[in-house]
């Protein structure tokens, strides 16, 4: 089947297109009907056809989908604590438009439609978001090397300048590539990967050999792969000066270039039929050169500008907030050092009640425990200070005799 799209629903359309390619006449329909075709529903009456067993295994692949957003749905809201909420699935399955919600049980042409859509568009998106990111990553990786420059001295900047200009001269010290798509570049892969004489380079032959999976169509990975010969030619991984992200961001303006040339219909795949008719063109034999990434810095001086400005402006934005933190830590110390000082307090006053207590409460308990055996005998004990009011006899005077039958 074909590779990981990146899409959340990526399983689900794989396994789809997989019974699909079981129906013998289904899949020929498939790679008979233009994209167009297959958006304006024209697919319809061929799932009619299609063996119940497979539609049968289509139903129970839909369930499975319904199901796994439900849980994707529950999961989400459990962590975000709304778990005692009764859930409107029907609602929340409305944001997925890879399939109709309305009939959770059955898959109809609707949802091969829908899928199709869902995908084609999906997919453009997360071509443009991978441009944007690698966009990002060039930004960021120049204003970390002008921080970099900021921090050395006038001699440490001039070698840090010339060490870059080398880096960039070295890199783009490679041989010629071969406009992506082109007869010469086919051609470098039929000789060089395929092992073939050029002189025998036949278009039919090379589009069967590099269809991986054999199914008459080349798909966006089996293109890129035809690119790998052409971008070892600029990227090696054991080069300081060149950088692999660079060589995917290559890799998918090649891929974008051939399909925008040769994919007529704008299915995303390359039939053989396709791939003949662009090798009979005049791009086809005689391009002009490829102009590779070096030769297209990926941002104009204006988006580094904005750039710059957002990346400061999001510092500025973290150290407000820093201070911010700061303040209330220091607001919290205070408090804290306030509360500890009342604490102080509390232990002192405390101190002063409860220690003459603990002292009265000494002063009475062989009071309390001669009123249990004796209350007539109002004998001091060794040891024992007198109850208040009484004065210690001095200490040469004789001490009475202890009654020995107590016991304290």
């Amino acid at each position: 089947g074909p590779e990981d799209t990146g899409l959340h629903y990526d399983r689900y359309l794989r396994e789809v297109i997989d019974f699909l390619e079981k129906d013998q006449h289904f899949r020929e329909k498939l790679h008979n009907t233009d994209m167009e075709d297959i958006k304006q529903g024209k697919l319809a009456k061929e799932l009619d056809f299609v063996s119940h067993h497979v539609r049968t295994k289509l139903d129970e692949l839909k369930r499975q989908e319904v199901s796994r957003l439900r849980t994707l749905i529950k999961a989400k809201q459990d962590i975000e604590g709304g778990n005692d909420i009764a859930v409107d699935h029907q609602a929340l399955l409305k944001q997925f438009e890879h399939l109709n919600h309305m009939n959770p049980h059955t898959f109809e042409v609707e949802d091969l439609d829908r899928l199709i859509k869902s995908a084609t568009k999906d997919l453009e998106n997360y071509d443009k978001e991978r441009h944007e990111e690698f966009k990002r990553y060039e930004m960021m990786k120049e204003h970390e090397r002008r921080e970099h420059l900021k921090t050395l001295d006038e001699e440490g900047r001039r070698k840090e300048e010339e060490h870059y200009e080398e880096m960039k001269k070295k890199h783009a010290d490679h041989p010629k590539v071969n406009h992506p798509g082109s007869k010469d570049q086919l051609k470098e892969v039929w000789e060089e990967a395929d092992g073939l004489d050029p002189e025998d380079f036949d278009p039919k032959t090379f589009f069967n050999l590099h269809d991986a999976n054999g199914d008459g169509f080349f798909d966006e990975q089996e293109l890129e792969a035809l690119f790998t010969k052409e971008l070892e030619k600029i990227y090696d991984p054991t080069n300081e000066e060149d950088d692999m992200v660079e060589m995917e961001e290559e890799r998918l303006r090649m891929r974008e270039h051939v399909m925008n040339e040769v994919d007529s219909n704008k299915d995303r795949l390359v039939s053989l039929d396709e791939f003949l008719v662009a090798t009979k063109k005049k791009e086809f034999l005689e391009p002009d050169s490829w102009e590779t990434l070096e030769q297209n810095q990926a941002y104009t001086d204006e988006e580094m500008r904005e750039f710059e400005e957002q990346l400061a402006r999001q510092e500025e934005d973290l150290n407000l907030k820093a201070a911010d933190l700061q303040k209330q830590r220091e607001d919290l110390e205070r408090q804290q050092e306030q509360l500890n000082a009342q604490k102080v307090e509390l232990q002192q006053v405390t101190e002063l009640i409860y220690i003459p207590l603990e002292q009265q409460q000494q002063h009475d308990a062989p009071q309390n425990q001669q009123d249990l055996g004796q209350e007539h005998q109002n004998i001091p004990q060794e040891n024992q200070p007198l109850p208040p009011g009484h004065n210690s006899p001095p200490h040469d005077s004789p001490q009475m005799p202890l009654d020995h039958n107590y016991v304290p």
